[in-house]
């Protein structure tokens, strides 16, 4: 932590700061020890190796997503936990607090242990409604290794604590207001101005956030979406994540060589019809959160010939990419969020090709803000402004979705094109199925 603190200042003049926001990838896991200092290495999302230990807890509690708005999987910090607890018994035995990776650092900067509404999601055992950890879920973990470390108290995502004085001593700015933020997502949608029910973010990164904003917390009776609450009050994401996106294109881009990287791959899909490439399920992280939420999803590839060379493998994941994006949007359609615009920016959404096959395959008009140009990361942007907002601070520019510098429409002559693609998409996932 001191050596990224020290970084930080490094960067950017301590002498300019005015409020410090934090974001936070959810979930990831640090176990915390008695005096606060981690007990061994963070575990991230990506980690899926607590899916046994989910499925125990899922059999023991029934329908959680009625209480929490998350269906529970082997990536949420509770279940990690459980596993810790068999595979690393010293490593648990020392733990006292369990906290997400943001939790941790407002921690060290400010002295205090605490969550906000949409990182108490990752846990597992966060009652949306009541706003408080859920005592059957955290009973029910209890009864399968014991009871639980401490979790934190949960506090509004605009919460502000001081800065320690020995942290601002060794970064040389003054006590400074911290604000405890929200999750990465949340903040994401927030900075790309997706703040009114109805609007739609897609905030592209190492996976893909697609969140609509709505004004309750309405539930999906098949689950296919996370309900989160967002930074501000009464503001409520239904929320799906591709797990795979960013991380499969560069993936595909690291196995094709030749130096390429992410907007490589976008570019060399753009060279290539989408019904000229193979099938490609992008489901590489493996198994789909998205409007799936199957962790034994694989990824395959149907239809490879001879005559395909390294484009068409970029085009058939980029396709496959754009295809449960558009299955993520229909399913909000159906919950009453009619996506007739989506705002965008990160990773392969700025690339131009990219934002008009997504709006020719959803059939939406899709929107790059200004900031989005300059690749922006709406994430951290959000923070900054949650941060200002809470700190008292001026604001001097107005919401960052209000100038578009990209507005692309969906082609109707394309709408045929797209459904054949979902059709074969579709085929190629359900004869699939289960030989991951």
């Amino acid at each position: 932590m001191e050596q990224l603190a020290d970084q930080l200042a490094a960067d950017a003049p301590p002498r300019r700061w005015l409020a410090i926001g934090l974001s936070g990838m959810i979930p990831t896991l640090v176990t915390a020890g008695h005096a606060g200092q981690p007990v061994g290495p963070a575990i991230t999302w990506e980690d899926s190796r607590a899916e046994y230990q989910a499925t125990r807890l899922r059999a023991l509690t029934g329908e959680s997503y009625e209480t929490t708005g998350q269906w529970i999987d082997g990536r949420y910090l509770v279940p990690m936990f459980l596993r810790l607890r068999e595979a690393e018994p010293d490593r648990a035995a020392a733990t006292r607090t369990l906290l997400s990776a943001k939790d941790y650092l407002f921690w060290w900067l400010t002295g205090h242990a605490a969550t906000d509404p949409s990182t108490a999601t990752g846990f597992g055992a966060y009652d949306l409604l009541d706003s408080s950890w859920d005592g059957g879920i955290l009973d029910a973990a209890a009864s399968l290794a014991g009871p639980l470390p401490d979790l934190p108290p949960v506090w509004p995502a605009a919460a502000v604590r001081p800065l320690r004085a020995e942290v601002a001593s060794r970064l040389g700015c003054a006590q400074l207001p911290v604000c405890l933020g929200a999750a990465d997502s949340v903040l994401g949608a927030f900075g790309l101005g997706a703040r009114e029910p109805g609007q739609v973010a897609y905030v592209a990164g190492t996976s893909t956030v697609i969140l609509g904003v709505a004004g309750e917390p309405r539930l999906d009776p098949r689950h296919r979406f996370l309900v989160t609450p967002l930074a501000e009050p009464d503001r409520w994401g239904q929320e799906m994540d591709l797990l795979a996106t960013g991380s499969a294109l560069r993936w595909l881009a690291g196995l094709l060589g030749a130096g390429l990287d992410e907007s490589a791959v976008i570019s060399l899909a753009a060279d290539v019809e989408p019904a000229d490439a193979p099938v490609v399920l992008p489901y590489l992280s493996p198994g789909e959160q998205g409007a799936l939420w199957d962790p034994a999803l694989a990824g395959a590839i149907t239809g490879l010939t001879l005559g395909h060379d390294r484009r068409h493998l970029a085009r058939g994941l980029v396709t496959g990419i754009l295809l449960e994006s558009r299955r993520c949007l229909s399913v909000l359609e159906e919950a009453g969020q009619p996506g007739a615009v989506v705002l965008v920016a990160g990773g392969s959404a700025g690339a131009a090709a990219f934002r008009a096959d997504l709006a020719d395959a959803t059939g939406r008009r899709v929107i790059m803000p200004a900031n989005a140009a300059r690749s922006a990361d709406f994430s951290a942007l959000g923070a900054a402004l949650l941060a200002a907002r809470a700190a008292g601070l001026p604001l001097t520019a107005g919401c960052p979705a209000q100038a578009a510098t990209s507005v692309r429409e969906p082609d109707p002559g394309r709408a045929e094109v797209w459904e054949r693609l979902w059709a074969e998409h579709e085929r190629a996932r359900l004869a699939t199925s289960g030989l991951g």
